[in-house]
Order: structure tokens, then sequence, then C-alpha cells
């Protein structure tokens, strides 16, 4: 039987970081700094990733653009006519499949819808939109800069700038309700949002929400709750027509997946621009591992000495397949055989029987995917599988 799910064959796609915000939210352990003051360093910025992206497309060749995304940091904080020249200059560089996705992460402020249509002028066509919350006093827990009905006065403006639109959501917040969750995540769907992505709160030990945990001024829910707020997650998106494509990712028909996201969790090669940023490119025939220089100004003298990276690793096959089932599994399209095959894995010896014959996994065809009852202790299922 042949696979039924497209591979990203010899497509590139890009990754673009803008690591600048208007301020830092407590949860936050991205590579984030305060935007204040840095104008003249966000133009330098601007021309380092050009040149990086430059340096890069020597190396891959020229091969087909399969999407762009620009994340961060508050990439809605970026200059319209610096988005611009960044998509025209990869749309030189590299031969852009048909018409193709391009993401901007954004915040919902009144300050930053002014630029949705700048934006969307600029080639920006599909705008991931961190929402949150819709309740003041969860949106001042998270430390946002907006407000709930700030929040949907920016959704009504993207929704006349732009065609496709996600949201971000944040659930299992201290004191959150089942019935509170289930209305608020009701209120979102009402907005017409083909993609949502929900995020249970995660406390990570660096940030500002891990010290307050690690001294006990809040906690987090506990296991009942935040299981039964998963659940009310599931349940309301599969009752409006969502479907799980992704552990965090739910879209509303097959055209509303992001493009972007599925080539990386295919394996497909992507350049990771700008600092800190992240890329997997095929050089010499092998699979390579990228990080750029964390520092801004780290990246920028990078860039400028032809050494944008701090880290350059050739993965190992079996550190290839690795990742492949690490992402491959929070799909709904799973992982081919042959990935598995390459760790020694068979579905009829353990560790895979086993969790098989559990219903963690299933084997569908030709592939192996993550049941209902896999998906939620996945990490879980994971070490299992791997370690």
């Amino acid at each position: 039987m042949t696979d039924p799910v497209p591979g990203p064959g010899d497509d590139v796609a890009l990754y673009v970081h803008w690591p600048y915000c208007a301020r830092i939210c407590p949860y936050c352990d991205f590579n984030v700094v305060r935007d204040r003051g840095r104008t003249d360093e966000q133009a330098d910025l601007v021309r380092a990733i050009l040149a990086d992206m430059e340096a890069q497309a020597a190396l891959t060749g020229r091969r087909r653009l399969a999407s762009i995304f620009f994340g961060g940091g508050t990439p809605s904080l970026m200059a319209p006519e610096a988005v611009g020249a960044v998509i025209a200059r990869a749309c030189a560089l590299f031969e852009p499949r048909g018409p193709i996705e391009i993401t901007l992460e954004a915040n919902p402020t009144d300050a930053e819808a002014g630029r949705f249509s700048a934006l969307a002028d600029a080639g920006v066509n599909r705008l991931s939109m961190g929402v949150q919350a819709l309740d003041d006093a969860a949106l001042a827990f998270l430390g946002r800069n907006h407000s709930a009905d700030e929040a949907r006065r920016a959704v009504a403006v993207a929704g006349r700038a732009f065609g496709r639109l996600s949201i971000d959501l944040i659930y299992a917040r201290p004191g959150q309700t089942v019935d509170g969750w289930e209305a608020e995540l009701t209120e979102a769907l009402a907005m017409g949002f083909e993609h949502v992505s929900p995020y249970q709160l995660t406390i990570e030990p660096a940030t500002a929400f891990g010290r307050a945990v690690a001294r006990h001024a809040w906690a987090p829910p506990d296991e009942d709750l935040s299981a039964a707020l998963y659940e009310t997650t599931q349940g309301v998106l599969e009752g409006a027509r969502f479907e799980a494509y992704e552990v965090s990712n739910h879209a509303r028909g097959v055209a509303a997946r992001s493009a972007h996201n599925l080539h990386v969790w295919r394996g497909g090669d992507y350049l990771g621009l700008g600092p800190g940023a992240h890329g997997r490119l095929t050089l010499g025939g092998a699979r390579t591992a990228t990080v750029a220089h964390k520092g801004i100004g780290g990246y920028l003298a990078g860039v400028a000495a032809g050494a944008p990276w701090s880290v350059r690793a050739t993965q190992s096959p079996v550190e290839a397949a690795e990742e492949r089932v690490l992402l491959g599994l929070r799909t709904v399209e799973g992982v081919g055989m042959g990935e598995p095959a390459a760790l020694g894995l068979s579905p009829d010896a353990e560790p895979l029987a086993g969790l098989i014959a559990d219903g963690f996994l299933s084997r569908r065809g030709q592939r192996i995917v993550a049941t209902p009852r896999g998906r939620p202790v996945l990490d879980a299922v994971l070490r299992a599988l791997l370690v």
C-alpha cells in the first residue's frame, strides 16, 4: 500500500523570528526582549535577516518555497514594509509553490490592529492571533496588554483584512471552571476563526510564573480539573466540526490546517532566520539542525561574519528518525512505518506492540498514529517508545 500522506519533497519553508514584544508575559520562555527604544537595532535586524536568507539560499540552492511564518516575539510590531521586504526577497530567492501560505503572529491590541491592512498589503494572508483569553481578569493574570473588548475589536478588523484567521487560547488557568472555559471557547468560535490552537498553561521554571509557583504564591489546577478542561476543549471543538489534526491545533476542514506547521511536522526543510531561530536543512545529502545565535547582538555580528549559527549539527539517521517520530505522532497523520523501523521498532515487538495493544497507538494501513487515548499522554507514550 502506498503512503497516502504527502511528503514535503524538496520544498523549503521559512521561519522568521522577530524577538521584540511590548511586554514580557509571565508564562513566556521564548527568546524575546522589550521593544522600547530599539528602532535602530530593529532596522539592523531586518537587514541581517535578509542577508542571512541570501546566505542560506546559497547553501540550499534554488528550491520551491512552501510557506513563510513570522513568529516571535510579536511580529505584528514589525514595520509592514520590513515584512514586505522579507517576503519579496524570499520569493526572489526561492520559487513559490503557487499561492503560498504566509502567516504572521499578532497581538490583538488596537494599535496593532491598525497595521493589519498594511500587513495584508505586504503579502501576509494568514493571521495567527494571540488572544489567549476573553476574560479581563484572566488577561491581567496572564500579563497581556489588551482587554477582552480590545481583542474583539481587533478580531473584527482582522476578519476584514485576512481570508484566514487562527486564534491562540490558554486554558487550565488558576480558578478557571469547566463551565467558564466552555463559554469562553464557544464565544471564540463564534468570531469565525477557521483554526484554533488551545494550549494548556505550562509552568516553565525560568519564567515569572515558574518562580511564583515555586514559592507557592499560587498553584495551577489539579490533575482532575486539568483533564476535565482538556476533555471540554475536545468536545466543544469537535461539536463545532473542528478536527484535532495535531495535539494542540484544531482546524475546520483540511484546507484550514496550517501548511507551514504541517511542512515542519512532516520533516520538511526550513530556514530559521532571526535571533535564536531553529532550522532544518538538507546539506550535502545530510539532515542538518541549525540554531541561530540567541542574542540580537550576537546574531547581527554572526551574520556580518558569515556565521549566523551557534549550532550546526549533522543528524545521524537515528536522530533524524527519532525527530520524525516525535513530531509525526503529534499529528493525526502519524508516521510511516519506515520511521519506527529505522529505530529498530516493529509493531510486532515491544515497546511498540505493547503501546498498540494498550490502545495508546494504532496501526492505520502503513502508518502508526496516536489514538484519542494516547494523545493526552503523548509525552509519556513517546518516552516509552524512544527511551
